[in-house]
């Protein structure tokens, strides 16, 4: 993501990028880690979904790559790429949102001469880019979770027809079911996750600083 940022930036990535340009690189970033990690997601389900006894039960995890490649080829390793592309879209929000909270966080204190904000500051830009992400894009997960946990009888037939019988019998808050538990149980992981991004980010900064 930051190789991204300062190839899309001018000057060798001391131009600031607009929240467009944010949103083009995080999205990209998605893209490509979606792409790398698919075949492993694919693996993980199946092994999930059987018991370790059951016939033609993967061993591992490279046993379950070295089969599904030799018999379904390189499209049943990316099974579900499609879906995969629309869940990048919460990735590319948080960070459109974050990058955009922390420009104003500078700006906030244009006084002072930092080149990092406080930890409680990038804790609660943490938390409130995780929850405006989660908002945006919890329908679709919604949707891809009804669809995917159904049983034999479909309950639900297709995205289109999911939507369709949420907001028919749910109306707009049917979208929406399960978001507070959601959010609840994401944002602790998020915050540190960014916390300490942010702290090594800084660490490596000072520490070329002071090899120069």
């Amino acid at each position: 993501y930051d190789r991204i940022k300062r190839r899309m930036s001018k000057e060798g990535g001391t131009v600031k990028l607009t929240a467009v340009q944010h949103l083009t690189a995080s999205a990209q970033a998605g893209i490509i880690t979606a792409f790398v990690t698919n075949p492993l997601w694919v693996v993980k389900t199946r092994m999930c979904a059987t018991s370790q006894n059951d016939l033609g039960a993967y061993k591992g995890l490279l046993d379950g790559l070295y089969r599904i490649a030799r018999y379904e080829g390189i499209r049943g390793l990316y099974r579900g790429m499609i879906p995969a592309m629309f869940g990048v879209s919460h990735g590319a929000i948080q960070f459109m949102v974050y990058e955009e909270m922390k420009k104003w966080g500078y700006k906030r204190t244009p006084g002072e001469n930092r080149d990092r904000l406080d930890n409680f500051e990038y804790l609660l830009m943490a938390a409130s880019s995780k929850i405006v992400a989660t908002v945006a894009t919890y329908p679709y997960q919604l949707v891809r979770a009804r669809l995917q946990n159904q049983k034999l009888e479909q309950e639900y037939l297709g995205v289109i027809g999911t939507i369709k019988k949420t907001y028919r019998f749910e109306g707009v808050l049917g979208f929406y079911k399960g978001l507070a538990p959601n959010v609840i149980r994401v944002l602790p992981g998020t915050c540190i996750t960014f916390l300490v991004y942010e702290n090594m980010c800084a660490f490596f900064r000072d520490h070329a600083r002071y090899n120069d």
